[in-house]
């Protein structure tokens, strides 16, 4: 199954990602803001691609005309969500960008179509995002995808982290 926006395709992660995953991955600048280690090699990208990347829901980011992710979206797991307020039927986003690639609106673009596919398809009845409270980028995204800021909580790290909300009742 494949997702599909304007000038994206959301697709399931492939084995073959590997590269372009570590790509991506490999900058202090991507996965720390994220919540996650930078990747070191591209046997560690494949193996987030074999454990974490498999989870249903979650979404390689690839510029149509190209077969290479650029990013990933998708929903967080029920046992992984990052806010412990969030109720059955409601549902977190993650994503994020390779660096090279910020500043462009493929976040928001690949975000609003998941929003779209939660609504329409899934039948979620509100979404979450949670992100570092200095993650400017990753607030602007949340905002133009019609999130609201509905909390600041204590971060596992000892940092606060924001937590928007969108109900799509």
């Amino acid at each position: 199954m494949m997702l599909e926006s304007e000038r994206l395709i959301l697709r399931p992660w492939r084995p073959s990602d590997a590269e372009a995953l570590y790509r991506c991955a490999r900058s202090e600048r991507v996965g720390p803001r994220a919540g996650w280690p930078v990747h070191t090699s591209v046997e560690m990208s494949a193996e987030v691609i074999r454990t974490v990347f498999s989870e249903p829901e979650t979404w390689a980011v690839v510029r149509k005309g190209s077969a290479e992710p650029i990013g990933c979206v998708g929903l967080v797991p029920a046992a992984a969500h990052h806010y412990t307020g969030i109720a059955p039927g409601e549902r977190e986003i993650g994503y994020w960008m390779g660096e090279e690639h910020w500043g462009r609106g493929y976040a928001p673009e690949a975000v609003g179509r998941l929003v779209v596919r939660c609504r329409e398809e899934l039948s979620v009845g509100r979404l979450w995002i949670t992100l570092r409270e200095e993650n400017r980028n990753s607030r602007r995204v949340a905002e133009k995808c019609g999130f609201s800021l509905f909390d600041t909580v204590p971060n596992s790290d000892g940092g606060r982290m924001s937590v928007f909300c969108r109900d799509l009742r």
